[in-house]
């Protein structure tokens, strides 16, 4: 039996509301999943929440909420979100979940015994907002630790600490000799850069419980807390049924079967230190071996006019409210095809617009329109496969068959956009073919252009079903419709490869058009997303 594609997302803190970043992370992971299990893969789907830490129990406490309370009340946020979204996921992952609480213990257990961990004081400038003590290389050139860090205050305390440094030359030489490791390549430069100023630096994982009481116990010594990183990461393992006989978790995925994950989808801005030292720092002394380790998918931020969006700069996006006036399939549509995955994006309500009025509405909604209505009015919806063919056919036909394959290349390799770009080429050509071959003019008493007449209206049906299958990932909810309306069901099992000219057989009925993508009225100021 072949390995699972296991793909995860970084689960998302509970700490505040979702925003659009975690919605672009969503969609592409249950993007990619749609497309693998397309393209004949099983696949295991995780993403989940981050509950705990000192900023959640100190935004509680401001809330006059327990922690747990509040961060129900965030998840329900997220969930509502991916639901609305369409974001299909396979295991939720929940860091307040004694199935993980288990394993963290177990796992903080075995670095323990085996001599990687240790108990000292420390006196240092500790970032409330980071949750981390800083160091000199923190500071700006004025001397000074930056707005980044938010509150620093001056500390001295006792707790437990990993010993990261003795790891980093092997992540180093991991890093050089696994180029696969890190996707897009670049982002591995940031790295290394990064371990040059981890030398000698071992990793703080606990909180004095008298400090933070929103957290899981160390095993060893229940007057600390675990740090949230060593709880956060562990998801990925824990939710996948690592340590599962050992703990006591019952009902888990096989972790030797799922293992490694072939995809962690993260947000550049936490590659380092965390995914891309910590955590594979983290596998590597649990005695997990080079082939073991996942393999990161590093994706950008979305600006507002080049700038990052932020809080303080008020320039926030809610998903939920762009999913309402653009609709989710719109906005899922958007995300994909306006971000390469890896680099920064830029949120335009103007390109949003044009995304769906122009491309879904006018290019995609109105194409299948417009095929269905000729075929009703001229064949009652009925398909004839003629022997008419000439060189208008033949290109159009060889555009259609040519794309899966340039599809597939594009979306194993993360370029989603241009696998949505392989498939529009499809839709643009059709369009192209209505323009040229004029069904609507020609004759359908005259044997000649009968014969012509029945060919493109087999055509431009047949180059819409091939459609639907390459954006279903993308827009899966418009592509079902299409497939409705084409009255066309896609095989139990049905994948990418199958794709081959001659999916409609003769007589083939189709059912009556309704608009795909009503097109959309722009909202007034006061309506619009904020």
């Amino acid at each position: 039996m072949s390995k699972p594609y296991y793909i995860t997302t970084a689960i998302d803190y509970t700490n505040a509301p979702p925003h659009i970043g975690h919605a672009y992370e969503k969609v592409l992971a249950d993007v990619m999943t749609r497309f693998q299990r397309l393209n004949g893969r099983e696949v295991y789907f995780l993403t989940g929440v981050d509950q705990h830490g000192q900023k959640v129990q100190k935004s509680a406490e401001n809330a006059g909420l327990s922690p747990r309370d509040f961060v129900t009340n965030v998840t329900e946020k997220f969930t509502s979100l991916w639901e609305q979204l369409n974001v299909q996921y396979d295991g939720w992952a929940a860091t307040t979940d004694e199935k993980h609480i288990r394993v963290v213990q177990a796992m903080l257990q075995k670095l323990h015994d085996c001599g990687q961990l240790y108990k000292q004081s420390y006196k240092g400038f500790y970032s409330v907002r980071q949750e981390q003590f800083l160091t000199d290389k923190e500071r700006g050139p004025d001397g000074v630790f930056g707005e980044e860090w938010g509150e620093v205050e001056e500390r001295e305390e006792e707790n437990w600490y990993f010993r990261l440094s003795q790891h980093i030359d092997w992540l180093r030489e991991f890093i050089k000799s696994h180029p696969d490791f890190i996707f897009p390549s670049f982002r591995a430069n940031d790295v290394l850069n990064a371990l040059e100023n981890s030398v000698g630096q071992d990793l703080c994982i606990s909180r004095p419980i008298e400090r933070l009481s929103w957290g899981i116990p160390l095993p060893f010594d229940d007057r600390f807390v675990n740090y949230v990183w060593f709880d956060a990461l562990t998801n990925y393992i824990s939710f996948a049924g690592y340590l599962a006989e050992e703990v006591g978790n019952e009902n888990m995925p096989d972790f030797k079967r799922l293992w490694p994950s072939e995809a962690h989808i993260i947000g550049k801005d936490i590659l380092v230190p965390a995914h891309a030292i910590y955590w594979p720092i983290m596998l590597h002394a649990l005695g997990f071996s080079d082939e073991m380790m996942p393999k990161l998918i590093v994706h950008g931020w979305w600006n507002i006019r080049g700038k990052k969006m932020s809080k303080s700069l008020g320039n926030v996006v809610d998903p939920s409210n762009v999913a309402n006036i653009f609709t989710a399939e719109g906005l899922r549509y958007y995300l994909m095809r306006d971000m390469a995955t890896g680099f920064d994006a830029d949120l335009n309500e103007e390109r949003m617009e044009m995304a769906y009025n122009k491309e879904l509405a006018k290019g995609l909604g109105n194409l299948l329109q417009r095929a269905l209505s000729m075929a009703q009015k001229y064949a009652g919806g009925t398909l004839s496969v003629s022997d008419y063919d000439d060189e208008i056919n033949q290109a159009l036909r060889k555009t259609v068959t040519e794309a899966p394959s340039q599809y597939i290349e594009k979306m194993e390799a993360w370029a989603i956009h241009d696998g949505i770009a392989e498939a529009w080429k499809i839709v643009s050509h059709a369009n192209q073919y209505v323009e040229v071959t004029q069904p609507f003019k020609l004759d359908k008493n005259d044997p000649e252009q009968a014969l012509r007449l029945s060919s493109v209206l087999y055509y431009l049906a047949e180059s819409l079903v091939h459609v639907s299958v390459l954006l279903s990932p993308v827009i899966p909810n418009a592509c079902v419709k299409m497939r409705e309306q084409l009255g066309w069901t896609m095989p139990d099992g049905f994948k990418v490869t199958d794709l081959q000219w001659g999916l409609l057989k003769d007589g083939h009925q189709l059912n009556q058009p309704v608009p795909l993508f009503p097109r959309l009225d722009l909202p007034t100021e006061e309506s619009k997303p904020t």
